[in-house]
C-alpha cells in the first residue's frame, strides 16, 4: 500500500498544481475583473488568490521533490525521469512572481510592464506543472495489487 501511495502521489500533486493555476488564472481572476464592481477590487482580490496559489504550488512542488527522491534503494520514480527540472522551474517562478513582481504590481509600479512579466512568469509556472503532470501520466505503473 505504501508503495502505491508513493508511485501515484507526485501525480495526484502535479494534477492539483496544474488543475489550480489554470483555474484561478483562467476562470476565477478573470471572473473577478468581469463581475466586481471597482478594477481596484478585483484587483486586490486577485492578488489574495494568486498568493494562494503560490503555496498551493509550493506544497505540491515539495511533495514532488520529495517523491523524486529513490527509497531504500528502489529505482527512481517518474519524477526523477524529467519533469524535476521542470518541477523546480515552477517552483522558482511561483516564488519570484510572489515576492518579485507582485510587491511591484500592487504598488502599481510601472503596472503595463509589471503585470505582463507576472502573467508571462504564471504562464510559465502553468506550463512547467503542464509539462510534470504529462511526464508523470506516461510512466507506467504496476497494477493495483
Amino acid at each position: 500500500m505504501q508503495a502505491l501511495l508513493r508511485q501515484r502521489l507526485p501525480f495526484f500533486a502535479a494534477a492539483l498544481w496544474w488543475g489550480s493555476l489554470s483555474a484561478i488564472g483562467f476562470f476565477a481572476v478573470p471572473m473577478l475583473f468581469a463581475h466586481l464592481g471597482s478594477p481596484a477590487i478585483a484587483g486586490s482580490m486577485a492578488a489574495r488568490l494568486f498568493a494562494g496559489q503560490t503555496w498551493i504550488a509550493v506544497g505540491c512542488g515539495l511533495v514532488l521533490l520529495l517523491a523524486s527522491r529513490p527509497a531504500n534503494g528502489d529505482a527512481p520514480t517518474g519524477v526523477a525521469y524529467g519533469a524535476l527540472a521542470f518541477v523546480l522551474g515552477g517552483l522558482l517562478l511561483a516564488l519570484l512572481q510572489q515576492y518579485g513582481v507582485s510587491p511591484r504590481i500592487m504598488a502599481r509600479e510601472n503596472l503595463k510592464l509589471w503585470h505582463g512579466v507576472g502573467s508571462a512568469m504564471y504562464f510559465g509556472q502553468w506550463l512547467c506543472a503542464g509539462v510534470t503532470l504529462w511526464r508523470l501520466q506516461t510512466v507506467q505503473l504496476p497494477p493495483a495489487a
